[in-house]
């Protein structure tokens, strides 16, 4: 099997071992920096309640298709079609208008994925990896960077643009400036996508993605009340 089809798996650990918090067969990333909770590729019938413990009560974790089924009491909330696409030919440059994004900028990133939805950003997800900005008379305009982190891969994610500067190609050459510090530390970029978000998929294979996969996104409520009942 490939590292991408359990790609959070893969970098907890291992790239990113660092962050990973850990009870038996399921481990996660600390909840301000990723939502991401992954167990092996084949875990035994206790994974649930290994995941129960590491999220604790009332909380909501991703559905994931190495686990099977969750228990019949936990409230499945959503379920969505998603894809996976992989650098197959990406024209990769460096872009030197694009400025290095840290612990500083969080407030300003956290209130443009804010009001442009690309998927889950929070307060400590800057420390994946290099995330890379636009900025106009000052203001933070466009924004992507590196997420998951399996070994010889690296996720691009949180790629996003104000509405009022869309249309201008910003989003497409910090993506390919992403992908160029990606392609120098010898790994391949690949990203995933919403199903659904045709558009954003049409742009990403014209600059030379390939679709891999497609999978599928859940969410999954843990009863409040299951540490008592597992």
């Amino acid at each position: 099997m490939s590292v991408l089809d359990n790609a959070a798996w893969a970098s907890l650990t291992g790239p990113h071992a660092a962050f990973a918090e850990r009870v038996g067969q399921a481990v996660r990333y600390p909840v301000d920096v990723s939502v991401f909770l992954a167990v092996p590729d084949e875990p035994d019938e206790r994974v649930w309640d290994d995941i129960a413990a590491l999220a604790g009560p009332g909380a909501v974790v991703p559905l994931l298709p190495q686990a099977g089924p969750p228990p019949a009491e936990w409230e499945i909330l959503e379920k969505m079609g998603g894809v996976q696409l992989v650098d197959d030919g990406v024209e990769a440059a460096h872009w030197p208008e694009a400025v290095r994004l840290t612990l500083d900028d969080v407030p300003e990133m956290l209130d443009l994925v804010a009001r442009t939805k690309p998927g889950p950003f929070l307060p400590r997800t800057v420390l994946l990896g290099t995330y890379l900005g636009i900025r106009h008379e000052g203001v933070l305009v466009a924004m992507a960077g590196e997420r998951l982190h399996p070994p010889g891969w690296t996720e691009i994610s949180a790629v996003c643009t104000d509405p009022a500067y869309r249309d201008r190609g910003l989003a497409g050459r910090l993506v390919r400036a992403v992908a160029a510090g990606i392609r120098e530390r010898g790994e391949t970029p690949f990203l995933h996508a919403a199903a659904g978000n045709v558009n954003a998929i049409r742009r990403y294979e014209g600059m030379g993605f390939r679709l891999r996969r497609r999978n599928a996104f859940g969410q999954v409520r843990i009863p409040r009340d299951w540490r008592a009942a597992a």
